[in-house]
């Protein structure tokens, strides 16, 4: 099995767990052409702790962390396996950074993506945690640690949403038209990612007011730094969805490798 790409993804509203729309359909036709995985690492704006976790259980429940959406979002479950294997090498790689936890489930920020890429569920899944109290560069350098997975035929996914902010979003308009300052912030991720300036991206917080409203807290924008982090000196860099929902939620999404 080859090296795998590695993936951001903007994950947005619980909603595109069921709806047929330009994201959810370029989300199916990565998982239709992307090699096939032996097992997939998703990187979670949604799993917060102290210290760093990787779920390690055999059978993942299926957790339902969002409130007060319509019924047949609750009706929906991901039935994937978890691999206790591949939990314990990543603790081994990244020499005991990361501990195991056998009792979490996959959160949305995995399953809402994944029911999408791979509806079958028959590819084992586990899901990473984000430190909240270590800055930026610490989830960089946690990234970079985690490469030998992607040449172990395993495929990273970074779940979250580079412009995220529930205070300005417009929740009875999704096609609302994004606020000039999602727009910069997001194009200036863009433009760093494309000139492999990594080191801008994690001092997001000193490029001023457009970083503050696109980033009032940063649990989904630190997933997109793992994936930068993960890129290789040979892999070419891909938008696959690029876009807003709600005025201040950026769904842009990349591939690396």
């Amino acid at each position: 099995m080859g090296k795998q790409p590695v993936l951001f993804v903007g994950h947005g509203s619980p909603m595109n767990i069921v709806w047929d729309n330009g994201y959810t359909r370029a989300l199916r036709h990565m998982g239709e052409t992307l090699p096939r995985p032996k097992a997939i690492l998703v990187v979670s704006a949604h799993w917060l702790t102290d210290s760093t976790y990787v779920t390690s259980g055999e059978r993942p429940q299926t957790i339902y962390d969002f409130y007060g959406f319509p019924p047949e979002l609750y009706q929906q479950s991901y039935p994937c396996s978890g691999s206790p294997e591949l939990a314990g090498f990543i603790q081994r790689i990244t020499g005991g950074a990361v501990q195991c936890d056998d009792e979490r489930g996959i959160d949305h920020a995995a399953w809402a993506v994944l029911t999408h890429m791979y509806p079958k569920a028959d590819i084992p899944v586990l899901e990473l945690s984000l430190d909240y109290g270590k800055p930026p560069n610490y989830h960089y350098q946690l990234g970079q640690q985690l490469a030998p997975l992607r040449d172990d035929g395993i495929l990273i996914i970074g779940s979250g949403n580079i412009v995220h902010n529930l205070r300005q979003i417009d929740f009875a308009n999704t096609d609302r038209p994004p606020y000039d300052w999602a727009v910069k912030f997001d194009a200036w991720v863009r433009e760093n990612l494309e000139q492999r300036k990594h080191q801008q991206l994690c001092d997001y917080d000193t490029v001023g007011k457009t970083a503050e409203l696109s980033v009032p807290t940063n649990e989904h924008y630190l997933p997109m730094l793992y994936a930068a982090a993960l890129r290789g000196q040979n892999d070419e860099l891909s938008f696959f969805y690029e876009g807003f929902q709600n005025g201040s939620i950026s769904m842009r999404c990349f591939q690396a490798g």
